[in-house]
C-alpha cells in the first residue's frame, strides 16, 4: 500500500512538473535595422516580435498576428501596461452581445492573458493568451498575442511611451 502511495506522489509531482510554464527565455538574434534600442518591431508576415536591445541585437519572440484583412500596420507607442486585465470587446468585435458584456481580468476565458501593452490611438493591444495554440498563427483581430510568460518577460523590459 505504501508503495502505492509513493508511486502515486511520484507520478502528481511529475505532472506538477511538466505542466509548470517554463521561464520566458527569448531568442537573442542579430538586428541589423535602424531601430534605437528598446523599440518593439513586429513582423506580421514572421510572426515574430522583436525587442531591439542595442547594437546589432535583438530579443525575438514568436507572436500570433491578425487574420487576412485585420493585421495592424504602422508606427505607434505603448499607451499603457495592465497585468491580469479585465477585456471589454471592442465594437468590431462585439456581434450580438450587450454594450456592458465584460469578462474579468484572470478569468481562464478572458483573451487578454497574463498581461497586456494596449497601444496609442488603437482598440489593440500587444497581449497574453490563455490560448497557447494560437502563438504562431494569423489568429486575432488585429492585437498581437504572445504566451503568457513571454508577455510577463516584455511587460518587465518597457515602460508607457515604447515605439512599436
Amino acid at each position: 500500500m505504501l508503495l502505492r502511495y509513493l508511486n502515486l506522489f511520484l507520478c502528481a509531482v511529475a505532472v506538477i512538473l511538466v505542466a509548470s510554464p517554463a521561464h520566458a527565455i527569448p531568442e537573442k538574434v542579430p538586428y541589423s535595422g535602424d531601430a534605437k534600442p528598446g523599440t518593439i518591431i513586429v513582423q506580421t508576415g514572421e510572426r515574430s516580435l522583436f525587442l531591439v536591445t542595442g547594437k546589432e541585437q535583438a530579443l525575438k519572440y514568436t507572436v500570433g498576428v491578425g487574420r487576412s484583412g485585420q493585421q495592424w500596420f504602422g508606427t505607434t507607442r505603448i499607451a499603457s501596461k495592465h497585468l491580469k486585465p479585465g477585456w471589454k470587446p471592442p465594437v468590431s468585435l462585439r456581434g450580438k452581445r450587450s454594450p456592458d458584456f465584460y469578462i474579468e481580468g484572470g478569468s481562464p476565458k478572458n483573451p487578454m492573458g497574463a498581461a497586456a501593452l494596449v497601444l496609442v490611438d488603437h482598440e489593440l493591444a500587444i497581449h497574453g493568451t490563455n490560448n497557447p495554440g494560437s502563438i504562431g498563427g494569423f489568429v486575432s483581430a488585429g492585437c498581437i498575442r504572445m504566451h503568457n510568460k513571454d508577455v510577463m518577460d516584455l511587460y518587465g523590459r518597457v515602460n508607457v511611451g515604447t515605439r512599436v
